[in-house]
């Protein structure tokens, strides 16, 4: 970027997932100009693994994630490591890579506070719009920037585990991803030509050139500076300097579930008691901020196998199911998802096997987001109250029976498995809830502290406007009112891809 350069039409704060897909969209227009502002690196300093599907576990020890943890959960005592992207791409650039958009039902319920337009049948015409899906299914995007799809060649365990769920009872989908059915399929997952494509791959790489698209890496947005009730510009902090820039259009926050809301809260915005307790000034109360945070927690189940389980190629998860705990519920509620190897477990170590985590896909959980002072370096408070509901310990129990038998299946016997976590003596509720709630691990799927709706509890108008103030949007994770049930960096493109469209209205 011009380092004269301060005046911008728009400034996208996060170059995350919905951060490369609002630069490149709006940055189309010639006579828009945009500044993009990402507090984590360029790709090219990413680490090599980034682009190794195999390798994204290790990406968690990296300068790659914020390495956020929770406070200390009250239903294990212990805090829960949330990680989340840091560097152009930002999540997109070190998940699990899983391209689902959940059961359209899970929509159903984002309207509740007033937000009108957000169904599933309103945002389908943004999924299509992301993708370019190989499966060909009906619904699917065919010109879209993401070219997804599931792996070719999923692992022999995995589609053993497969095999196991159908003879068990369990549906055969034949599109997983699209968001119309239920039932055990090959997932779709962002891996093109063997090698992890992220948001900055998909959408940014080929906006770079473009005069009036201008990026900042290494850039930390410390508060959003105001005229009145009109958002204006941003100061940030790069090269040891603090700058500012103006924005003539809007400011539009794409730092995530717990980016834009500690920028909101540090720029005054939010909740008037949280904000005095962190000792800052109230510009703008606003008391949905921070609040609803909301995530999939996952239990694991750990197997061993006699037969040696094929060496990884994908991303390890590369089959999942969409269940309904209870027969008369509107949509899925649970999800099994079958991993091609053991992960770490409180019981025993096991060098070949597998695992078959267990999550509910719509918690009723609820937490909060809290800063401690107006330190733009400062961590979080974060305290997304896994398992505070009892509902939520009661669906992944349905998950675990179902994960039993499917792993009991003939179709798995010839593998030789045994459950090492929790264990076959492990067989009660009240063992099997204890064991749950205390070694879940995040999915990494946090929502909800920006939430949408039209209403005095919501953040965000149906247009992702901050309520109250003008030049201002949010439109990343941090706007879902109530999760879907999917790995969401799906939802997050389809969110941002309308943004645009919103953004760009005159």
């Amino acid at each position: 970027m011009d380092p004269r350069k301060t005046a911008f039409d728009f400034i996208v704060v996060g170059g995350g997932t919905a951060g490369c897909v609002l630069a490149a969209r709006l940055s189309e227009d010639p006579d828009i100009q945009v500044l993009l502002l990402e507090a984590g690196t360029s790709t090219s300093r990413l680490p090599d693994a980034v682009a190794n599907p195999s390798a994204w576990p290790s990406l968690m020890a990296t300068a790659a994630n914020w390495g956020d943890k929770t406070v200390a959960q009250a239903a294990s005592g212990a805090p829960v490591p949330l990680p989340r992207g840091r560097g152009l791409g930002g999540s997109s650039a070190i998940n699990a890579m899983v391209f689902a958009r959940g059961h359209r039902s899970s929509y159903d319920s984002w309207g509740d506070h007033g937000a009108k337009g957000w169904a599933f049948e309103d945002l389908l015409p943004y999924f299509q719009r992301s993708e370019t899906a190989t499966s060909g299914a009906p619904s699917r995007g065919t010109d879209g920037p993401l070219t997804v799809g599931p792996m070719a060649e999923p692992n022999d365990i995995l589609l053993a585990c497969l095999a196991g769920a159908v003879e068990t009872g369990h549906r055969r989908a034949l599109d997983i991803s699209g968001g119309l059915e239920e039932g055990f399929a090959p997932v779709d997952l962002n891996i093109v030509a063997g090698r992890r494509q992220t948001a900055a791959d998909a959408y940014l790489a080929p906006a770079l050139d473009r005069p009036n698209l201008h990026v900042v890496t290494e850039a930390v947005a410390h508060r959003l500076l105001f005229s009145g009730d009109r958002c204006t510009a941003v100061e940030y902090g790069a090269d040891g300097r603090t700058h500012t820039a103006t924005a003539e259009r809007e400011v539009v926050l794409t730092a995530g579930a717990i980016g834009s809301a500690q920028l909101l809260l540090r720029s005054g915005i939010g909740p008037a008691s949280d904000l005095e307790q962190a000792r800052m000034d109230v510009f703008h109360s606003l008391p949905g901020v921070g609040r609803n945070l909301h995530d999939h927690p996952r239990a694991n189940l750990v197997y061993r196998a006699r037969r040696p389980v094929p060496t990884p190629q994908g991303n390890h998860g590369e089959i999942l199911g969409l269940l309904r705990t209870m027969p008369d519920l509107d949509g899925p509620d649970l999800q099994l998802i079958f991993i091609d190897i053991p992960l770490p477990n409180p019981v025993a170590p096991v060098d070949n096997g597998f695992t078959i985590g267990v999550s509910p896909m719509r918690p009723l959980s609820r937490g909060s987001l809290r800063i401690t002072s107006d330190d733009p370096y400062a961590a979080p408070v974060l305290d997304p109250d896994y398992f505070a509901k009892e509902q939520d310990v009661r669906t992944v129990l349905s998950g675990i029976r179902t994960a039993r038998r499917i792993a009991r299946s003939a179709s798995l016997a010839e593998w030789g498995i045994e459950e090492v976590s929790p264990g076959l003596d492990v067989v009660d509720d009240q063992s099997l809830g204890d064991f749950a709630k205390k070694y879940f691990g995040s999915y990494c799927h946090p929502v909800g502290t920006c939430a949408m709706g039209e209403d005095e509890a919501s953040v965000v108008d149906s247009e992702l406007r901050v309520r109250g103030l003008r030049g201002l949007r949010v439109a990343d994770g941090s706007v879902i009112p109530s999760i879907p049930s999917n790995n969401t960096n799906a939802t997050v493109y389809a969110i941002a891809e309308r943004a645009a469209d919103l953004m760009r209205r005159p």
